[in-house]
């Protein structure tokens, strides 16, 4: 997933847009107080790059939902856009079939000629899309072909078991729109972005809120609300308030603030596993931090149950983690070295490291998010007891952004993120491989990066597990991230609102497809 790629957090990650005008008046697109057919959701910043050859990030990819559509849904492989999809004998061809009389929210019809443009946008360099290790293999990309207007042709350069997974997480953008665009991530055009989706754009002011109108010739019927809007928020003790008042109607709220949301707001709680990943990353460009021996002294030094209990105030939603994979993940293992917290061994590395009371190390984290400020303050608490001082910074989700994205930045020791990344182990590789866009620990392994190519491409199933076992006990010995907790979700929703079941939750982005809810 793009996710799958919060990745996130996140997992959880690029430029915010910048406010951009469009129909209706301000005031109604922002309280949508005067369409009683509406939803208003609370999100916790601004959205960045609206396209998704480029987002990541949660916000971004909970309104890209509703404002794009994918060939396939990402977590059952169901088709959306397509029809369906034949796979030849020898597993080098991938046909899909579309969908007759697809439109974009122009107009226009979207036809394969948009898939194979979209396609060959990310494999295209120059357009530094993050995704497009999922389009190569070995050096060699995918081949993409419209054999007519609702048919794409997919021809590997080899047998690569990932990509079914890469299909399931693919969103087509408009050619019209694109074409002869040489930046597409940096384009205007994303200000105002024509999708497939459920909902089109209205009009967004920064900070404030993002308003869609429902699309009345989506794919799969027209979407039973009229308008969407999502409320922008940072304050999340506002966001709750405004959730109780009814002047939000759903939000995804912290695990810790359940008790006290459910009894003051006339709302119905939604948990499930997310499949998502808390975890520190430690930042090698900072010199202390190139030694293993202090990162490993670090994660002794810490006790999971303890950093649970801190950001979520019990065990009931967030489990231990021990792989950087989830447990979801095909041919996850948690045979793996966890660090179980033994502060005499922290000590002895730490002794071992080179590490100096003159070394300033410190801890990013999100300003608006009460459960990383708590895991934050916890290990600084922590380390202080083998002697390690850190300094915390807590920091706007958009700064944060910019800073952990630089992959030369030493401006960040420690980062506290989270990311869900899909069924397939093949998309975390943008997260540790050299050099990709997300590897926040600026790890670099060249043996490691060997096998992430080879495990795409390995059609042997027991080989094909024998690679990911290998890499996630490298990547645990080598102490690149340490693995905090497999997370659950909690939405609050309106009790007013119906459908959630067929709109199906699903990790990060709340709902699979808005179109389902209505008001009874």
């Amino acid at each position: 997933m793009k996710k799958s790629i919060l990745f996130v957090f996140t997992l959880t990650l690029m430029l915010v847009l910048a406010a951009c005008g469009g129909s209706g008046s301000s005031s109604d697109s922002a309280s949508g107080s005067k369409d009683n057919n509406s939803i208003i959701i609370g999100v916790p910043g601004d959205p960045e790059v609206v396209n998704p050859l480029y987002s990541s990030d949660r916000v971004t990819l909970t309104i890209q939902q509703a404002l794009y559509a994918p060939l396939f849904w990402e977590y059952d492989g169901k088709p959306a856009l397509a029809d369906k999809l034949d796979v030849s004998a020898d597993n080098l061809t991938y046909t899909v079939t579309l969908k007759d009389g697809l439109k974009w929210h122009d107009g226009k019809p979207l036809t394969a000629d948009d898939v194979v443009f979209s396609v060959n946008s990310i494999i295209d360099e120059k357009q530094n899309s993050p995704f497009r290790g999922s389009w190569v293999f070995n050096n060699k990309p995918v081949k993409a072909v419209a054999e007519n207007a609702t048919t794409v042709k997919f021809t590997l350069p080899e047998v690569a078991p990932a990509f079914e997974n890469t299909l399931n997480t693919f969103y087509p953008i408009p050619k019209h729109i694109f074409e002869g665009v040489a930046d597409i991530g940096k384009s205007d055009k994303n200000n105002e972005p024509v999708g497939s989706g459920p909902y089109k754009f209205v009009n967004y002011k920064s900070g404030e809120y993002y308003s869609l109108e429902k699309f009345d010739d989506y794919f799969d019927g027209k979407p039973k609300l009229d308008k969407v809007t999502y409320r922008i928020t940072k304050d999340q003790n506002a966001a709750n308030l405004a959730l109780q008042n009814g002047e939000i109607n759903l939000k995804s709220i912290q695990p810790a603030e359940r008790n006290k949301v459910e009894k003051a707001s006339d709302v119905n709680i939604i948990t499930y596993p997310e499949n998502r990943l808390s975890y520190i990353a430690f930042n090698q460009n900072v010199a202390a931090l190139k030694s293993k021996d202090l990162r490993q002294a670090i994660s002794l030094t810490l006790d999971r149950k303890d950093l649970i209990d801190a950001a979520y105030g019990s065990q009931e939603y967030a489990k231990p983690a021990s792989s950087f994979l989830t447990e979801n993940t095909k041919f996850f293992t948690d045979k793996v070295e966890t660090y179980n917290q033994d502060i005499t061994k922290a000590k002895e590395l730490l002794a071992k490291s080179g590490y100096k009371s003159s070394d300033k190390l410190n801890i990013i984290y999100l300003n608006n998010s009460k459960a990383q400020e708590s895991i934050a303050l916890y290990v600084q608490e922590q380390l202080k007891s083998i002697g390690v001082s850190i300094e915390l910074k807590p920091t706007d989700p958009t700064a944060m952004n910019n800073i952990t994205l630089d992959r030369k930045s030493d401006a960040y020791s420690l980062m506290l993120g989270g990311y869900i990344m899909g069924n397939d182990p093949d998309p975390y590789k943008t997260l540790y491989m050299t050099g990709e866009p997300y590897n926040y620990s600026n790890y670099s392994n060249p043996a490691l990066d060997k096998l992430w190519n080879e495990g795409a491409v390995t059609a042997d199933e027991p080989k094909r597990q024998a690679i990911y076992e290998q890499i996630q006990t490298t990547i645990a010995d080598d102490a690149v991230v340490y693995p905090i907790s497999y997370d659950n979700a909690v939405l609050a929703i309106d009790k007013k609102y119906q459908g959630t079941k067929e709109a199906t939750p699903q990790p990060v982005t709340m709902f699979r497809d808005l179109s389902k809810l209505y008001i009874k």
